[in-house]
């Protein structure tokens, strides 16, 4: 997932010729600890249940099922249930937590839409595998069904492999064998040089290794489920030439469509104008530049441009996109639908980015497994 460029004072402090310079090095930037910026103000016990009560804000207010992660270690998922306490606060239902937290006043947190920790935390029975890539052993999470056919999970920037869990449920009703992937430079992939993220650039070569390994154990037909910048890695994986009749289908929520779009539109959620976007365009894209950001090369933006691809995607692929989603705008995902008719179906959800399975989960299942079934023979 794609938190804000936090830009802050230090982008303001610099040069007008330094800021292309500085929105590159944050939007790359090695993936930090969680914040936790939410403070428990009240847990109140009840005979149905026990309820967190938390300030007022757009998150707390939001409908849907999310998930509290806690400074002090463990989770607590809500309900979808937000009831009124008072002008500045409000109250949700605790449905489950990790073993042995209990939760009280003055705890810090974090508000997110990654629901499940673990496999196990969603039901599901899971393998811890390794996967061999060049950038070295990135662990991941395997769930045997079907040997023939595979769905490959892939997280966005930012974000883990626990988030892609919400996918997976969708896959073991299908019956599908599911790979939980991860990739360099991650909280849990192999760190490379200075650990920046290259936006799918490089990660995309680890991805691919999550498709040789399936395909060494009998795949013959693949799925590829990504989530923010794990779809612009899914289309490009789609799009090789060496995987024509093996990826069958994509299935892709909140994509990462353009590269300079999504950037822009981060550049405004952070207080910029959405021009100032462009000034970061060259310190990722020229080698000599890029270098100076902290990146091992260039990064070839144009290639993840599928606004400008419409015409290289051949593969099925369903959309599932926010209406409210600020970081990842939703037109680019409109503007695709449009441009491939028939192979590109768009369900729009009322929900911010990489947040509509949580906004309605029975819905965004039932869209992915009817559309799926409907695909199920080999491509």
């Amino acid at each position: 997932m794609i938190g804000r460029i936090a830009l802050g004072s230090g982008i303001a402090a610099a040069a007008a010729g330094g800021l292309g310079w500085s929105i590159a090095r944050r939007l790359t930037a090695p993936v930090g600890p969680r914040t936790f910026d939410l403070t428990i103000r009240r847990v109140e016990h009840g005979d149905n249940g026990d309820l967190i009560v938390l300030d007022r804000t757009e998150q707390t207010t939001a409908h849907g099922i999310y998930n509290l992660w806690f400074e002090h270690g463990g989770w607590a998922q809500l309900s979808t249930e937000v009831i009124d306490r008072g002008p500045t606060r409000v109250a949700r239902r605790i449905t489950g937590t990790a073993p042995g937290l209990r939760p009280k006043d003055g705890d810090r947190a974090s508000w997110s839409g990654i629901y499940f920790a673990t496999p196990a935390d969603a039901g599901l029975h899971a393998r811890d595998i390794t996967i061999t890539t060049p950038a070295g052993s990135c662990p991941a999470w395997r769930i045997d069904g079907d040997p023939s056919t595979w769905a490959i999970h892939i997280h966005g920037l930012g974000s883990t492999r626990a988030g892609t869990l919400r996918g997976v449920l969708a896959a073991t009703e299908l019956g599908y064998t599911s790979l939980v992937d991860n990739y360099r430079n991650t909280t849990e992939g192999p760190r490379v040089s200075t650990g920046r993220s290259t936006l799918g650039h490089t990660e995309t070569a680890d991805v691919d290794e999550a498709i040789g390994y399936a395909v060494r154990r009998g795949a013959q037909r693949i799925v590829l489920f990504g989530w923010s910048m794990g779809a612009a890695i899914a289309l490009q994986l789609a799009a090789h030439p060496r995987h024509e009749w093996l990826i069958a289908a994509l299935v892709l929520d909140s994509p990462v469509l353009n590269w300079t779009e999504v950037i822009k539109a981060n550049c405004v959620r952070s207080g910029l104008p959405a021009a100032a976007g462009h000034l970061a365009i060259p310190w990722l894209t020229i080698a000599p530049l890029a270098r100076t950001v902290g990146l091992p090369g260039r990064i070839a933006l144009r290639s993840f441009d599928w606004t400008a691809r419409t015409a290289d995607l051949t593969t099925p692929t369903l959309i599932l996109h926010g209406t409210r989603d600020d970081s990842v705008p939703i037109r680019l995902s409109q503007a695709l639908r449009d441009a491939r008719p028939g192979l590109v179906e768009l369900e729009t959800f009322d929900a911010d980015h990489t947040l509509c399975w949580n906004t309605d989960p029975d819905r965004w299942q039932k869209i992915v497994t009817t559309w799926l079934s409907a695909r199920r023979d080999p491509p």
